[in-house]
């Protein structure tokens, strides 16, 4: 692997688990020398494609002449659906699932979406290929757009939605629940489409020798890359190698390959020449996936004590043409309060739009910004402290199944925060035309175990390294792992590597859903328990009677007098290079099925809003949160104030609009697209519940990196609320949403 794939750490300092260790990968980058998809290079200077989109969303290419770009200087191919390359029609085999399917492009004359390729031209440099791009002539005869306008057009039961819920979930009567209730809310919620706006575009550069297809892309999840690709192309799996060491960001938008690798990779096996092809970001935004705007129905009812009686979700989304991405905006109903009748549905209609798929916190993030709210409003019509409403309703046991929580320490998030953020000492205040409100939500988010694999290697100096085809998408990967070798082999971190994100090595979960750091930690965990158990063998004791260490060069077992010391010269003498390597692997087990699993969270926000204006300023936030045991609490913390941050741009910001004539997204770019920057941002808190669990998986920790979003624009809402009694309830809350109220 190149070096720069590698993270290992010189410096000393506490790599044991949950040490708020630095990151190992952090000199690498500051020095820039950690290479992303787009900088990396083979031995010929890659050629740079461009692709041509179409301006409509739907309809049929029924003419196109490439003559003129093709005589531009510079030039040495445009690639359409005449000469490209033969490949599995797009979303084929549907058995695949999503991100191993066929992602054909050029494959035929269909438009599926505004912006969708209908040319690729390939030339020296990227403003010949743009410029060769502009000559191009075609006719397409359009469709009419079909988009989701109005909530009664989604019918469509979805088969599943994502994180593998089911469509629907009840228990009780519901409607009846609804009848009896001594008080009831009904109430409608809306959020629009959003994005993921990674830092780092989408970008691929790939090289293709006639037998070994390389490709550099950003990507999250690379085992499953490999198999979209060869299925896309129908080539061998074991022909194509996929480096992504370092990702700048992909929060869902990069689970799966999207058009810049699949063109990259088309323009490489015509012209066998390395191909580079780095979308702008308005080419990010419609040819990368989005979420999907969504209608929300609530109907709540409770007794005049407060006791939740009733709760009723009905969600209706967007789901793209030919791709099965539903998502679970109203999971939040089934798992954070108990209720004697629940009902959850979800229905989609299929619409002419850019993939939709995983953002950040599927389902949740937008579930518990709308959820969130409309308890918040219950409360407020009981009469009820917002906090003391939620404390007392609290689900004990799953809501729907019945099931036992592995561990469930939301109350202690709720009573905690609320202690730390100062909740029962609240004083709102007036400041001329600003008023100062406070708000209270809360989050779960699912914990699951994904197959995942890894290799840890020692050699005859006592240097270990890690190899695994995990990808570190900014969360702190290279440095979790490299403290869960060194701490169980009681070593300096400076001993250990860590290789990630190389298709070759052992395949892993990828990053995304939360499940990375525990499913592919665990990994390694078993990787250094095989390696032990095999020193020890070798060593000719049997493993568990003995502590063990790496000490320098030498295994140490026992200490005091019964300490045993081994060269590691001679006991790996036998062994190919002088390096013996153990793989280990987790995957679900039964045990993982019997308790419901999730992460929890309580946010508090105090915000100032300007009754004249209607300008909202986030003041603080904190947060309070449980996911088992901490791995890295600087990391850890990273990632949750990092999803706070976000939880209030989707509260005040975010809304990506589309174009109801071509179906195009019309605030496509930074600059129109808008989100929170520092200055919107105040003063940012967070504190742990830390109990391992174990339930969940060896390590005992859970996922967090989605946790810190989920609830935390609903705080920022009811803050809103508490400070001018304004409800938006068709998000963002802009300043004329709230001046409309006022």
């Amino acid at each position: 692997m190149p070096a720069n794939s590698s993270s290992k750490n010189t410096g000393a300092g506490d790599y044991t688990i949950g040490a708020p260790a630095n990151r190992v990968d952090g000199p690498l980058k500051v020095q820039g020398k950690a290479r992303y998809a787009a900088e990396n290079q083979f031995d010929t200077k890659p050629l740079i494609a461009w692709q041509l989109g179409a301006p409509v969303a739907s309809g049929t290419l029924t003419h196109i002449d490439t003559t003129r770009a093709e005589q531009q200087t510079g030039v040495h191919m445009v690639i359409t659906h005449h000469n490209a390359p033969a490949q599995l029609p797009f979303g084929e085999p549907e058995d695949k699932g999503r991100f191993m399917q066929s992602r054909a492009l050029l494959n035929d004359t269909r438009i599926r979406y505004a912006g969708f390729p209908i040319a690729l031209v390939v030339a020296d440099t990227l403003e010949q290929a743009r410029y060769a791009a502009s000559l191009i002539d075609f006719d397409i005869d359009a469709d009419e757009v079909d988009l989701l306008e109005e909530p009664k057009e989604a019918t469509v039961v979805p088969e599943d939605i994502d994180g593998g819920y089911d469509a629907d979930a009840s228990v009780g009567d519901t409607d009846q629940a609804l009848k009896q209730a001594q008080s009831r809310l009904d109430v409608r919620y809306t959020t629009p489409s959003q994005v993921s706006a990674a830092m780092e575009p989408h970008a691929t550069i790939a090289s293709y020798d006639g037998t070994t297809l390389q490709v550099h892309t950003s990507i999250q999840i690379l085992s499953a890359a490999v198999q979209c690709i060869a299925t896309t192309f129908k080539l061998e799996p074991d022909t194509i190698e996929i480096q992504s060491p370092y990702v700048g960001g992909g929060f869902g938008s990069k689970l799966g390959i999207h058009n810049d690798a699949i063109l990259a990779c088309m323009a490489t096996l015509l012209l066998k020449k390395p191909v580079k092809m780095v979308m702008t970001r308005r080419q990010v935004f419609h040819n990368a996936p989005h979420r999907g705007h969504s209608t929300q129905f609530m109907s709540l009812g409770a007794d005049n004590q407060g006791g939740l009686k009733a709760v009723q979700h009905h969600s209706f989304m967007p789901m793209a043409r030919d791709y099965a991405f539903a998502e679970g905006s109203g999971v939040a109903a089934r798992i954070n309060y108990q209720a004697p009748a629940i009902d959850s549905q979800h229905r989609v209609k299929v619409v002419d739009s850019p993939m939709i798929d995983s953002v950040r916190a599927p389902g949740d993030a937008i579930g518990s910004l709308t959820f969130e709210s409309a308890i918040d409003e219950l409360a407020h019509q009981l009469g009820l402290d917002p906090l003391t409403f939620r404390q007392q309703n609290l689900a004990l046991e799953h809501p729907i199944t019945g099931a036992d929580f592995s561990t469930n320490n939301l109350r202690e998030c709720l009573d905690k925060g609320a202690a730390s953020f100062g909740w029962h000492t609240r004083k709102k205040q007036q400041r001329g035309s600003k008023k100062t409100g406070f708000g209270v939500a809360v989050g779960m988010r699912m914990n699951i175990i994904v197959p995942a694999a890894a290799s840890v290697s020692i050699n005859q100096h006592g240097a270990l390294t890690v190899d695994t085809d995990m990808t570190d998408i900014g969360t702190g990967t290279y440095t979790i792992l490299s403290q869960i070798v060194a701490d169980y082999f009681a070593l300096p971190v400076s001993q250990v590597t860590v290789n990630l994100g190389n298709s070759r090595a052992p395949a892993s979960c990828g990053s995304g859903g939360s499940f990375g750091a525990s499913s592919c930690g665990t990994a390694v965990l078993n990787a250094c328990e095989g390696l032990a158990a095999s020193l020890c063998e070798l060593a000719g004791v049997a493993m568990g009677t003995e502590q063990l260490n790496i000490e320098g060069d030498n295994l140490v077992l026992g200490e005091g007098q019964t300490r045993q010391q081994h060269a590691l010269s001679t006991l790996l003498s036998q062994q190919d290079n002088g390096t013996l390597s153990v793989t280990g692997e987790v995957a679900p087990d039964e045990g993982n099925e019997n308790y419901a699993q999730y992460s929890s969270a309580a946010h508090f926000a105090e915000v100032e809003v300007d009754t004249v204006t209607g300008e909202v300023r986030v003041l603080r936030q904190h947060g309070a949160f449980s996911a088992g045991r901490i791995l890295n609490y600087k990391t850890a913390g990273s990632q949750l104030k990092g999803g706070m941050i976000w939880g209030t741009s989707y509260a005040l910001f975010e809304d990506l609009q589309q174009d109801k004539r071509d179906g195009s997204f019309i605030n496509c770019d930074f600059a129109e697209y808008h989100f929170a920057v520092n200055r919107d941002i105040g003063e940012l808190t967070i504190e742990f519940i830390e109990e391992p669990d174990y339930k969940a998986c060896k390590l005992g920790s859970k996922g967090i990196g989605e946790l810190g979003i989920t609830g935390a624009g609903a705080a920022i809402a009811n803050a809103v609320f508490d400070a001018t009694g304004v409800r938006v309830r068709d998000f963002p809350i802009t300043p004329d949403k709230v001046m409309l109220q006022l």
